[in-house]
C-alpha cells in the first residue's frame, strides 16, 4: 500500500494492538486508533508507538456516529479495520447486552458511516476497504472430522458468537445491497502478547505461577485451532492489500489442540523457564499437579478447525510460527511483563471464573 490512513477500531485491545504495532512496523501507513478503552483495552499496549508521528489515538465509542463521521471527514481513510468487539464467551453468558450493543449495533454504525462517506466521496470508492475481523465461532461446533470453510453455514451457540454472526451478515449485506467494498476475516483462537488474563493461555500462565489450581472445563478435550496473534495480523495486512471486495477469508494456525494439551504445554514451558522446584508458591508441587477439572460452561462447542486454503491459495498467506514456537514466545512474554499483567488486573477482574450462568 502507498502512504494512506488506516482507521483501526478496537486498536488498544489484544489483537487490535498487535495489528497496530505490526502495521506501523511493516507498512508506511498512518494508523489512527479509535478505542473506547473498556476493561480489555489498554493504552499501555500501544506505549511503544506513542511518539510515532504515523500513529494517533482517539478515545471513543464506535456507536458514536458524530465522532465516527468526524473522523471519516478529517482522515479520509483508505480503510477501516474493525476489531472493536466484546469477545469473551463467558462474559456473554453473564450479560449478553454489551455484546449486542458493541458487536451488532456498533458494526452497523461503522457500516453506515462508511456508506455515507463513500456517497459523499465517490472517488474513494474503488480504493476504500471495510475489513471486519470476525471469528470461527460463528460456524458452531464440528464433529471429530472436517473443518470450517468460508461456505460453511453459520450456527452460533453463544451470545458472543451470535452477535459476531449478525455483524458478519450485516457486512455482507452492505456489500451486496450498497456496493460497500467489504472484507471479512474469520480467525481461529489467537494467543500471544497483550491478551487479557481472562482468556485461557494468559490465565493458565499467571495462575500457575501463583501456585493456584488450574481450572479446566469439562474433560478438557474441547478442540480449537490455535493461531499466534502476529501471524493473524500479517494475514489481515495481506487481505487488505490483496483481498477481493465482498469476499471472506478464514485464517487459521494449522494447530488443532485440546484445552488439556494447551495447559500441559504451558506447564512444560514454565518448568523450563521458571522451574516449579524454585517457585515457593507451589510448595513442592509441579505445575501439572495444579490441574483441576471443573463443570463445563453452558453451550461449550466441542471442536473448531479452520480450512485456510483460500487465503493461502488466493493471497499467499500461511502462518510463520508453529504452535511450539509461538507458545514459547508467548509464555516468555508474560514472564517478562508481569508488571503489565498486574496493572491491567487492577480493576474488578481478578481471574475469577465467569460465565457460570444461573
Amino acid at each position: 500500500m502507498d502512504q494512506t490512513t488506516l482507521l483501526v477500531t478496537g486498536g488498544a485491545g489484544f489483537i487490535g494492538s498487535n495489528f497496530v504495532l505490526r502495521a506501523l512496523e511493516k507498512t508506511s501507513n498512518r494508523v489512527v486508533v479509535l478505542d473506547k478503552l473498556t476493561y480489555a483495552g489498554n493504552l499501555a499496549n500501544l506505549a511503544s508507538v506513542d511518539d510515532n508521528p504515523d500513529f494517533e489515538f482517539v478515545q471513543g465509542d464506535i456507536g458514536d456516529r458524530q465522532l465516527v463521521d468526524s473522523l471519516f471527514e478529517r482522515l479520509g481513510p483508505a480503510a477501516i479495520v474493525n476489531f472493536a468487539a466484546e469477545s469473551h464467551v463467558d462474559r456473554s453468558i453473564d450479560g449478553p447486552r454489551p455484546f449486542v450493543e458493541s458487536n451488532i449495533v456498533g458494526a452497523f454504525e461503522l457500516l453506515e458511516a462508511s456508506r455515507q462517506f463513500l456517497d459523499t466521496h465517490p472517488d474513494n470508492r474503488s480504493s476504500f476497504r471495510f475489513l471486519h475481523v470476525s471469528t470461527d465461532e460463528v460456524y458452531g461446533s464440528l464433529g471429530e472430522t472436517g473443518a470450517f470453510r468460508e461456505t460453511t453455514p453459520y450456527s452460533p451457540n453463544s451470545p458472543y458468537s451470535a452477535s459476531k454472526a449478525a455483524a458478519d451478515h450485516l457486512v455482507s449485506a452492505y456489500h451486496e445491497t450498497f456496493g460497500l467494498p467489504t472484507l471479512i476475516t474469520n480467525c481461529s483462537n489467537n494467543y500471544g502478547p497483550f491478551q487479557f488474563p481472562e482468556k485461557l493461555v494468559p490465565l493458565m500462565i499467571l495462575t500457575a505461577l501463583e501456585g493456584k489450581e488450574l481450572p479446566i472445563y469439562g474433560d478438557g478435550l474441547n478442540v480449537r485451532d490455535w493461531l499466534y496473534v502476529r501471524d493473524h495480523c500479517d494475514a489481515i495486512l495481506r487481505v487488505l492489500e490483496k483481498g477481493s471486495p465482498g469476499e471472506k477469508y478464514n485464517v487459521g494456525g494449522n494447530s488443532e489442540k485440546t484445552n488439556l494439551s494447551i495447559v500441559d504445554t504451558i506447564c512444560e514451558i514454565l518448568e523450563e523457564e521458571r522451574p516449579s522446584a524454585k517457585n515457593q508458591a507451589l510448595a513442592g508441587k509441579s505445575y501439572k499437579d495444579l490441574k483441576t477439572f471443573v463443570a463445563d460452561r453452558p453451550g461449550h462447542d466441542r471442536r473448531y478447525a479452520i480450512d485456510a486454503s483460500k487465503i493461502r491459495d488466493e493471497i499467499g498467506w500461511t502462518p510463520e510460527h508453529d504452535f511450539a514456537a509461538g507458545m514459547k514466545l508467548t509464555v516468555r512474554w508474560y514472564l517478562d511483563n508481569l508488571d503489565w499483567c498486574a496493572d491491567i488486573q487492577s480493576g474488578k477482574y481478578q481471574r475469577q471464573r465467569l460465565g457460570l450462568s444461573s
